[in-house]
């Protein structure tokens, strides 16, 4: 039985390809493109163009995912360019521009031609995105959060409890269109622009580490946790604004508890 097991498990390993070579990757449970991509040796941005995916560059199960990478294949004799472009499936026009060939296209035995990344598989179009993917600013615990009463006063975003000197992230990539040492209530405080009039703020810093125009992509690194401006203890004030209109963070928070 063990011999059978042991022999049924090196079949499914050949019928799922080797993640080294192999150009379509079907999808299984528990994977994430970052895994596949490692697999794979091709970086997780290729892979995500070659398939239309957009952040958070989630996959699916059973979902085929083009992995586009460069091959080589070493001439042999009396092998010509297009019965070499045809064995690997790819026109023989983009084998002869990545490799310089010209009318009458000759080659030599012994000469390593490069194969470029194909599929004739449609790419579906990534859509386009008009609410940035945010992520929590911070991992410590929720202290207060979104809170709008009819006359517009209340809690505008997310306080979260921190230790000093902790880092605080960009919740989506963004230009620093505000980096002051001292806003008055929030004390140092950052602001960032991510299109669309979208704007995050990031206050009761102990310091700014970034500079007005800096650009800046999530999860970098805009300050440094403290107790900045009327804080009474260690915390980190977040928001999210759209067209300069508080919006509640829980819901747009993703990637983290946000709790």
């Amino acid at each position: 039985m063990k011999r059978i097991a042991l022999a049924l498990s090196a079949l499914l390993l050949v019928a799922a390809g080797d993640p080294a070579t192999e150009t379509e990757h079907t999808v299984t449970e528990g994977e994430t493109l970052g895994g596949i991509a490692n697999r794979a040796g091709v970086a997780p941005g290729v892979i995500a163009a070659a398939n239309g995916l957009v952040e958070p560059y989630a996959v699916r199960v059973g979902q085929v995912l083009v992995i586009p990478r460069q091959r080589t294949h070493t001439v042999k004799a009396g092998e010509t360019g297009f019965a070499i472009a045809m064995d690997y499936g790819v026109p023989f026009e983009l084998v002869a521009v990545a490799n310089g060939l010209e009318p009458p296209y000759a080659i030599r035995v012994g000469q390593k031609l490069i194969i470029p990344a194909y599929s004739d598989r449609e790419v579906p179009v990534a859509p386009v995105r008009d609410t940035p993917y945010f992520r929590p600013p911070h991992d410590g615990v929720q202290l207060l959060g979104f809170q709008r009463r009819p006359d517009g006063t209340g809690h505008e975003g997310i306080d979260y409890a921190v230790k000093p000197g902790d880092m605080v992230r960009a919740a989506a990539s963004g230009r620093v269109v505000y980096a002051q040492t001292d806003s008055g209530r929030f004390g140092p405080l950052v602001v960032l622009d991510h299109g669309n009039g979208w704007r995050t703020r990031y206050g009761h810093l102990a310091r700014v580490t970034v500079k007005l125009g800096d650009m800046v992509k999530a999860g970098e690194r805009v300050g440094i946790a403290g107790q900045g401006g009327n804080a009474t203890r260690p915390e980190l004030h977040f928001d999210i604004l759209k067209d300069n209109v508080p919006v509640d963070p829980a819901g747009k928070l993703s990637g983290g508890s946000g709790k």
